[in-house]
């Protein structure tokens, strides 16, 4: 890339089973051009070989607090770093950081270095949740350190919740932001494209969740949608500079910083608030999962079984179709995009996908195959973009953050010129 600096990274790794993780985050910042120098705690290489390691860094892996003490490199490695990121950071690394531990290699380098620290925590939910966690993590970014993450999703074993470690695309996207200039800021190939500010000034509308219709006070029909695709594009067009407005359908995700949060419940209140905001935004995202029919009444006690009898009927009414509500009201220079959670695949998917699209009138729509175990609630997707007259813009595959950012690459070429 012209103009690009080519780093001199510093990759920490300390001993978390998501240690695994960070060998990709090796393997970006490699393909990306930059000098990756890795620097693992003893406990980290019970989780990955260092072989492993210095094969995809292109460099031998620095270990020991007494390694090449001629050179003085326990002062040296952070000297000549340009940038620093650990990931995994455990809450015991987090703890050494915030009060200034050096007892490892890991530590004097940080220490020794005025280079910018990106951290990327990953530990179970107590531990994330622990107060002095917490007071260790505030602490670190009141320095002007950059926390990425943790994410929400499956940690070891069985346990769900918050705690796990971004993806590493969305650690070297945010660890490469920090540094002007620095090549690969403004595109990582395979890893989804970013160009930090290129929303600047721009107003983004995005609608995320799952609508749920009440059949009494206790029941209702909904789908099966976390809101996981629809927040992690708030959080992609946050993090490119735009002002965003969340339409949020029963999460199951957390809602990134810098986000304005609208709570909805039923298709009709998600109407309400799309059309009120929608006139305000120059990009608008309908992700959110919305029901087609609610039940044409709803009992104000719950439903008895007892008195229901072995079957019961219900009968369902249409709702309003919000996308293409918004699209008929859409001002001029907006852009509209549609999502369609299809379980077609194939030529089946993309015919359904364009009759979708000009029967709503949006000049995008977003289309996914979902099943029993495919894009509802995963942690990766699957998309194709197709515009106004049908062409494919764009394909993309990988963790939902990753195809958030190509979703904005796609329609990015439509938006009005920045205010």
């Amino acid at each position: 890339m012209t103009g690009s600096r080519r780093l001199n990274v510093v990759v920490g790794i300390s001993g978390g089973i998501a240690a695994y993780k960070a060998v990709n985050v090796v393997r970006a910042l490699v393909l990306d051009g930059h000098d990756v120098h890795v620097v693992a705690t003893e406990a980290a290489l019970r989780f990955v070989g260092m072989p492993t390691l210095e094969a995809i860094s292109r460099n031998p892996v620095s270990t020991d607090l007494y390694d090449g003490v001629a050179q003085v490199r326990h002062v040296s490695i952070g000297q000549a770093a340009d940038l620093i990121v650990i990931a995994p950071a455990t809450a015991n690394t987090l703890a050494k950081l915030a009060h200034g531990l050096a007892d490892d290699l890991l530590g004097n380098t940080v220490l020794a270095s005025t280079a910018p620290l990106v951290v990327a925590p990953a530990m179970h939910t107590e531990m994330w949740n622990n107060p002095a966690t917490q007071a260790n993590v505030a602490l670190l970014r009141s320095r002007g350190i950059t926390i990425v993450g943790p994410g929400s999703g499956r940690l070891t074993g069985t346990d769900v919740g918050a705690g796990r470690m971004s993806e590493p695309d969305e650690i070297v996207r945010s660890a490469l932001a920090v540094v002007p200039g620095a090549q690969g800021s403004a595109t990582h190939g395979a890893h989804g494209s970013v160009a930090p500010g290129d929303l600047s000034g721009m107003r983004v509308l995005v609608s995320a969740g799952g609508t749920r219709e009440p059949l009494d006070p206790v029941r209702f029909l909904g789908n099966r949608s976390s809101g996981r695709q629809g927040v992690a594009l708030a959080a992609a067009a946050v993090e490119r500079g735009a002002s965003v407005t969340l339409l949020a359908a029963h999460l199951e995700v957390p809602v990134p910083d810098g986000v304005t949060v609208v709570a909805v419940q039923t298709a009709a209140d998600l109407a309400d608030a799309a059309l009120a905001h929608a006139p305000e935004a120059d990009l608008v995202i309908m992700a959110a999962a919305v029901a087609d029919y609610r039940p044409a009444s709803v009992a104000e006690e719950k439903i008895k079984k007892e008195s229901a009898g072995e079957r019961l009927t219900l009968e369902l009414v249409r709702n309003l179709d919000v996308l293409a509500a918004v699209a008929a009201d859409s001002p001029a220079g907006q852009v509209v995009v549609g999502f369609a959670a299809e379980t077609a695949d194939g030529d089946d998917l993309l015919r359904i996908g364009r009759a979708k699209l000009e029967r709503k009138g949006c000049d995008y729509l977003v289309l996914n195959r979902v099943g029993w175990s495919l894009g509802f609630a995963s942690e990766e997707n699957a998309v194709a973009v197709v515009q106004r007259g049908g062409d494919i813009v764009m394909e993309a595959s990988g963790s939902k953050a990753t195809v958030a950012h190509r979703i904005l690459d796609a329609v990015h070429p439509a938006l009005p010129p920045r205010a």
